[in-house]
């Protein structure tokens, strides 16, 4: 079934005709729980990976010897989804939660894995033929393959994350590893994706407004101080209409377009090999749509309840937050950079 966004609560073109000449467009992928195969774009699902190339491991030195179990985590989202969708939902039985008590135990991994090489998590793949705004990869490759280190132990800080990205041409994969190495245990739940089937869709985007003229973004942001002040109070007044969160930048996984930059101020993002502006290559989200005015939800799941299509893929960004990848458009085989929101 197809996704398809709502039309926009106003035309933010109407309101600030300018914009016309910044618009752009993303692609919402819209990852839904299903069982894609190796052929498709997924979130979570099994990858076209050549059987005679290694697969792509972590090899920072940081421990890895504790963790919750990939598998645990799966089969206690089986049973939070199942007690969710009981009539009347008295939720978890007394066995459920005993098993759920069980899951949630954390496992020793004894030595040397516990310091190896730590195989990377499969995060997901996207053809070009199914995405509209995603790019060409280097020497025409058309098929973008997404991997990160399921534990926070990276970088100056021993905190950090590591992303790695793969490009391919999907023609030259004729046997395919049907049973990549997993990781033993995980750091954090958050980076155990479930797996998602993609139903793409193209819509228009506009710029973060701190990266908009000043005076444009002075305009904007004088238009939403007297939307709030016109705006009724208490439990049931909705949420007002802004810029940000309603009219310029979609939430959720979605390839291409522009970041947001909602957390931190904008920061450049030029490509370190030859120094050009980086392009908004891909956003992983926590989210696919806000809780408050929810006007990014998808038309045809207006009637379901949050847990059924706001997380689907079950990845946690930070603290709820979305990583925003960036490819350098002179070369994409530059490596990329990312940042998170």
């Amino acid at each position: 079934m197809s996704r398809t966004t709502p039309p926009r609560p106003l035309d933010v073109e109407a309101l600030f005709p300018e914009l016309a000449a910044y618009r752009g467009t993303t692609t919402r992928l819209h990852p839904r729980p299903g069982r894609p195969d190796a052929a498709t774009s997924s979130v979570g699902g099994p990858l076209l990976w050549p059987m005679d190339e290694p697969w792509p491991v972590c090899t920072e030195p940081h421990s890895h010897a504790r963790g919750r179990r990939p598998v645990d985590i799966h089969r206690k989202r089986r049973i939070l989804a199942s007690a969710w969708l009981r009539e009347p939902n008295p939720g978890p039985t007394d066995e459920e939660r005993q098993s759920l008590r069980e899951l949630g135990r954390e496992h020793c991994v004894p030595d040397p894995a516990a310091n190896g090489a730590l195989p990377l998590i499969g995060l997901a793949q996207l053809y070009r033929r199914d995405i509209p705004d995603l790019p060409a990869g280097p020497d025409d490759c058309d098929l973008l393959q997404v991997f990160w280190c399921p534990f926070d132990a990276h970088g100056p800080t021993g905190y950090g994350m590591l992303l790695d990205l793969r490009w391919r041409r999907s023609w030259e994969v004729t046997a395919v590893l049907e049973s990549p190495p997993q990781p033993q245990v995980v750091g954090s739940e958050g980076y155990v994706p479930e797996p998602c089937v993609l139903h793409p869709e193209q819509v228009a985007t506009y710029p973060f407004a701190g990266l908009l003229p000043d005076d444009l973004c002075a305009r904007i942001d004088a238009w939403e101080a007297a939307l709030e002040e016109e705006q009724p109070t208490g439990e049931d007044a909705a949420a007002p209409v802004g810029y940000q969160y309603d009219l310029s930048i979609p939430p959720g996984w979605r390839v291409g377009g522009f970041a947001s930059w909602h957390t931190t101020d904008p920061s450049p993002m030029n490509c370190r090999t030859c120094s050009a502006p980086m392009h908004l290559l891909l956003t992983v989200d926590s989210s696919e749509w806000d809780g408050g005015s929810g006007s990014w939800k998808p038309l045809e799941e207006q009637g379901l309840a949050a847990h059924h299509s706001a997380e689907p893929t079950e990845v946690t960004v930070g603290r709820w937050g979305q990583l925003n990848v960036f490819a350098c458009p002179r070369e994409p085989g530059h490596p990329h950079r990312w940042s998170i929101q």
